[in-house]
């Protein structure tokens, strides 16, 4: 028996999902001075 296929669930009314998100509290960010912005080039893209 194979497990359910999990739903997806799609944004449609963004002007009110993101003022739910404002009412939900607040959205704190760290960033870190030392941390490397930009990643090395890998040689190929992707």
């Amino acid at each position: 028996m194979s497990k359910p296929e999990a739903a997806r669930y799609r944004t449609t009314n963004w002007k009110s999902y993101n003022e739910a998100l404002k009412r939900r509290g607040s959205l704190l960010i760290w960033l870190d001075k030392d941390m490397v912005w930009l990643a090395a080039r890998a040689g190929r893209p992707g």
